[in-house]
């Protein structure tokens, strides 16, 4: 089996117009940067995405995770990206780099990052999701559905590769602490976290010891970047990535695709500070624009060979998606129709970076007690 590193590092660098897409020629700057990496070794392949308004890069190498070479390609990338923004006069340019300069690791730099090392299987498909205008917490209802909810994969009840379950890496994005969860033994103790999704996020998922796929080596992983713990005020939603493993002691393509038919609630959306359903899309229908929204996710399908990329398949553009849109779409005509109130509008304790707190500071003297 071939080791291999596969990187997923995104970033806004630029909006056009506005926050609803990525410019071509930015597009075209990341290629070109990137090509001259796989040209020198760097990299064994590549591919350049969007989302929404943010600039994806997804790279393949033998460097592991985490390594300074890597990630300062991705850094370089995205400040060559932002000085094309800036000549274009996008909206937002440069807004996810929050710092002057890079320092060896890209993590709590702004962009967002899912990597994985893996001994590449004699068939090993991997999904690239992405998404626009919402919180890396977006990402745990569909992933505890893919590795631990029997009704949504049939496999967890009927192959015995994985009957067993798998095990969650659970982040505290709040204290910055991290721990490990069996499902489906401590099933009910993992969605008592992972339902506060705006605090615990599943970073990553195992399988078990005896498994077809070593224990050590992830079959998923999410960025969990949170921009405002480094900026310290609200610059843009954190629009998580995740990369996800199929097949062969692990759930189906289907059965990784079939969570996001629901269109669940996620919060971003306008200005961060929204509850709205997350849409699955084709790639050229990621483009929010109605009330910079409703979220959206895409889904790049791929197979690996040798570390190259083969594909990607536009998955979510199949025809059986059409209703999970056609019912996100009734979702947002809802929860638009609340405006400023509740659930929409996200609760006072999310909104610590917007202007409720200066409005709280300004009326301060004008409350009074009420009998």
């Amino acid at each position: 089996m071939t080791k291999i590193t596969i990187s997923l590092i995104k970033a806004d660098v630029g909006g056009f117009p506005g926050h609803s897409a990525v410019h071509p020629e930015l597009i075209e700057t990341a290629e070109k940067k990137l090509e001259e990496a796989k040209g020198s070794g760097s990299l064994i392949d590549f591919r350049v995405l969007s989302c929404g308004d943010d600039l994806e890069l997804l790279m393949s190498h033998k460097k592991g995770c985490d390594s300074g070479e890597v990630h300062a390609l991705a850094w370089e990338t995205f400040e060559e990206a932002t000085e094309k923004a800036k000549k274009l006069k996008l909206y937002g340019a440069g807004q996810d780099l929050l710092c002057d300069a890079f320092c060896g690791n890209i993590r709590g730099m702004g962009p967002g990052v899912a990597e994985m090392e893996i001994n590449e299987r004699t068939a090993e498909p991997v999904v690239a999701f992405m998404m626009d205008k919402t919180e890396p917490g977006a990402f745990n209802l569909p992933i505890f559905r893919m590795f631990a909810d029997p009704f949504n994969t049939a496999g967890l009840v009927i192959d015995p590769s994985f009957h067993h379950g798998f095990t969650f890496e659970v982040w505290d994005i709040q204290e910055h602490k991290k721990v490990f969860m069996d499902s489906p033994a401590e099933m009910y103790d993992l969605l008592a976290l992972i339902g506060a999704k705006s605090r615990y996020v599943i970073k990553r998922v195992f399988c078990k010891p005896g498994s077809k796929i070593s224990e050590h080596e992830p079959v998923a992983a999410v960025s969990t970047e949170k921009l405002f713990h480094t900026a310290g005020k609200y610059v843009g939603k954190d629009d998580p990535v995740a990369l996800v493993r199929c097949q062969s002691g692990l759930p189906a393509l289907g059965e990784v695709l079939e969570p996001f038919a629901l269109g669940h609630l996620v919060s971003g959306w306008m200005r961060g500070s929204h509850n709205g359903p997350l849409m699955p899309c084709s790639f050229d229908t990621a483009h929010p624009t109605r009330f910079d929204g409703p979220p959206r996710v895409i889904a790049a399908g791929f197979q690996m060979a040798y570390g190259s990329f083969v594909g990607p398949a536009d998955l979510f553009k199949d025809v059986a998606f059409d209703r999970a849109r056609q019912r996100c779409l009734e979702i947002t005509d809802y929860m638009r129709a609340h405006g400023p109130f509740e659930p929409h509008r996200l609760p006072m304790e999310d909104m610590e970076y917007t202007t409720l707190p200066h409005v709280m500071k300004t009326l301060g003297d004008r409350f009074v007690k009420a009998e």
